[in-house]
């Protein structure tokens, strides 16, 4: 854990790098409004490698203090987008506030409360890391070809992209619009398992329990939801308790629990902000740890390169071209 002095020193150092080139700034301005944040955000990532200096071989220096710019720049992205989309103009950034104030500050134009702060507070720190998800794998995998480490958390984004990972919380958010208020939740859940399908934001690939991490979160959007719009977190209540109650009627056997995308959508409302956004979001914490697992594969290098097992038909003998048939497909 770092000491007091080393604390200091990383808030000045992220402070100091939380401003975008201005070109990045003026590519988003002229971006059409209905882009999707997740494009914007790989986009101007991407776009930042053109700012810093190349070796001969075209690599930029991927180290510690290029981790710790990109760890400030993702936030100033994605909340500089949040308000140029709206029409709004981009606010610059504050050296003097948290990562989470300094994100909200720069959403809303205004210091958040204490509790809107800590909320998010906590959100980024819960979704810092979480060992080798698909995202911090595939940013891994990137880096192992020796690729620098623009590059691979450009791949990293990209991967965070998917319903089935990062895009979870924004499929949660779309469950809580549909069901639209506590009392609805026991017959939403009814219905969606009456068709075979499955609660967005309950279970977990890795936790055969209750996610840890949602107990936090659900504790921060509760207390945000007291000084905002209570909707959200009741809403989100209702349902896992729906779920749990439903399926323990069904399937006695068998037992979900909220992850962490559950009680993200409810804080992400609570805050204002659109379902779409949740995403790049997540990404504002997570890059803490792809950068430190990139840089971590970098330090002790090996290519990382899965065997395939052929499982397709047996190996047709070469025929000339004027001789095929086209395997049944008609061509005109």
């Amino acid at each position: 854990m770092p000491t007091k002095s080393e604390l200091d020193a990383l808030k000045k150092e992220l402070g100091a790098h939380r401003m975008l080139p201005e070109p990045l700034i003026n590519a988003m301005e002229r971006a059409p409004k209905d882009a999707w944040p997740m494009d914007v955000l790989r986009t101007i990532v991407s776009g930042l490698a053109l700012f810093v200096p190349v070796d001969g071989k075209g690599a930029h220096v991927s180290d510690v203090h290029r981790a710790i710019e990109l760890i400030a720049k993702v936030p100033t992205i994605v909340a500089m987008w949040d308000r140029i989309r709206r029409g709004l103009e981009p606010i610059e950034p504050r050296t003097d506030l948290s990562q989470a104030a300094n994100f909200l500050y720069m959403c809303r134009g205004q210091v958040p409360s204490d509790v809107a702060e800590d909320a998010m507070d906590t959100y980024l720190v819960l979704l810092a890391d979480h060992s080798y998800n698909a995202s911090t794998f595939s940013g891994r995998v990137t880096a192992s070809t020796k690729a620098d480490l623009y590059a691979a958390v450009t791949s990293a984004i990209a991967t965070l992209q998917g319903e089935a990972h990062g895009g979870a919380a924004s499929a949660v958010g779309r469950v809580l619009l549909e069901v639209g208020k506590p009392e609805r939740a026991e017959t939403y859940v009814r219905e969606v398992l009456a068709r075979g399908e499955r609660i967005m934001g309950m279970g977990h690939r890795e936790y055969k329990v209750r996610d840890p991490r949602a107990q936090h979160l659900e504790a921060v959007s509760k207390k945000l939801s007291e000084i905002t719009d209570p909707k959200w977190y009741k809403i989100a209540r209702a349902l896992e308790d729906a779920s749990n109650k439903v399926l323990q009627e069904t399937k006695p056997d068998k037992r979900i629990y909220a992850n962490v995308d559950f009680y993200s959508a409810p804080l992400f409302y609570s805050l204002g902000f659109p379902g779409d956004e949740f995403t790049p979001i997540f990404a504002c914490g997570r890059i803490a740890g792809w950068t430190a697992h990139i840089l971590e594969q970098l330090q002790d290098n090996r290519l990382i390169r899965p065997q395939a097992t052929y499982a397709g038909p047996a190996v047709h003998p070469f025929e000339p071209i004027e001789q095929r048939s086209g395997n049944g497909v008609t061509r005109n």
